[in-house]
């Protein structure tokens, strides 16, 4: 394949040539909220069997269908009748935005795209280019995030052409994504709701939203993935090249200092040290820095979270230092992006 095509997501001539490919079964990049999308059309098996090539994502791990309007849910998922008021009460409170759903899927879903599961997952994104391009297609369109499978999340279309140069037809540039990190994943079929992956719509707001209790997911170690049962919940991912440690931002002692104290243990085993720093935390010399964002603003640290593991890895570091935040709302999910980051192949 020739080098991907790089469009400007505020032409309209691009936004339309975009719409274009994705209904001609090609694969197009583009932002959303959250991350940037590695967009094919969802009725497709073939375009959605191109997406998991191209990021040679294996099988078991599902996609994500973005809809334009709640219109076309109808094509992707069928909603139970005793579950309609609470389905209404999710979509009228959080979308558009970074709240996915899982619902039984339609016949028109291929079976590739759910990994076999009878749940689709499905959501409206905010981000005005992605809705621009979801209307200007008019078709549902499955996307997970535009990178090789694995590693970290692409908040910039550089970050796609980092992994994906070449492997897909065109990307849709509108600058840097505004969350930052991937979407709410929560199943609302069951009771409690089961939160699969955290994200910028927190289990709080969930359950005031619907009156319904919350339960997170904790998936098991030995768990055989020939299928996972939602997307992002697989235990290694957004992982950079280097090592990435995490020292507790919870512990009763000073948490800028169990930073140093890392950052000093693998430098003098010869490492290349890179660091997460929160504004106005202190760092060894010679130490390679992403100035994170304020510690006290989740908002911040999450809208540069992957942008500044990127920035470290690409700075050539054998290991990335960072601190873990306090549990809690927004923090949830930072912690929850880090952790499995920081998990050993």
């Amino acid at each position: 394949m020739p080098a991907t095509l790089h469009l400007d997501a505020t032409l309209p001539a691009d936004i339309a040539r975009a719409a274009a490919l994705l209904r001609e079964g090609r694969l197009v990049a583009f932002a959303t909220e959250t991350v940037y999308g590695l967009g094919a059309s969802a009725l497709s098996a073939a375009a959605v069997a191109a997406i998991f090539t191209a990021k040679q994502r294996p099988a078991w791990d599902p996609l994500i269908v973005h809809i334009a309007s709640l219109a076309q849910l109808s094509t992707v998922a069928t909603i139970p009748a005793a579950l309609a008021a609470r389905i209404h009460s999710l979509t009228h409170a959080f979308w558009p935005g970074p709240l996915t759903l899982l619902l039984p899927r339609s016949a028109a879903i291929p079976h590739a795209l759910t990994a076999g599961r009878e749940l689709v997952a499905v959501r409206i994104p905010s981000h005005p280019a992605a809705h621009a391009l979801l209307e200007a297609a008019n078709l549902p369109i499955a996307a997970p995030s535009a990178n090789l499978f694995g590693h970290t999340s692409p908040t910039t279309a550089a970050h796609v052409l980092a992994d994906l140069n070449g492997r897909i037809d065109a990307i849709l540039d509108a600058g840097p994504a505004t969350v930052g990190l991937e979407s709410t994943v929560l199943d609302p079929t069951q009771t409690p709701m089961v939160l699969y992956r955290p994200g910028a719509i927190t289990a709080a707001q969930l359950t005031t939203a619907t009156g319904v209790a919350v339960q997170i997911f904790k998936p098991m170690a030995t768990e055989k993935p020939e299928s996972l049962p939602s997307p992002g919940v697989g235990l290694r991912h957004y992982a950079p090249r280097a090592r990435l440690i995490l020292v507790d931002g919870t512990e009763a002692y000073d948490p800028q200092h169990a930073l140093l104290h890392e950052l000093r243990m693998e430098s003098h085993a010869g490492n290349r040290v890179g660091a997460l720093l929160p504004n106005g935390w202190a760092v060894l010399p010679d130490t390679h820095t992403y100035l994170w964002g304020n510690w006290e603003n989740p908002e911040q640290l999450a809208h540069n979270l992957f942008a500044g593991i990127r920035t470290l890895d690409d700075a050539g570091v054998d290991v990335i230092v960072a601190p873990l935040p306090p549990p809690g709302g927004l923090y949830d999910a930072i912690r929850d992006r880090l952790q499995k980051a920081a998990r050993p192949a």
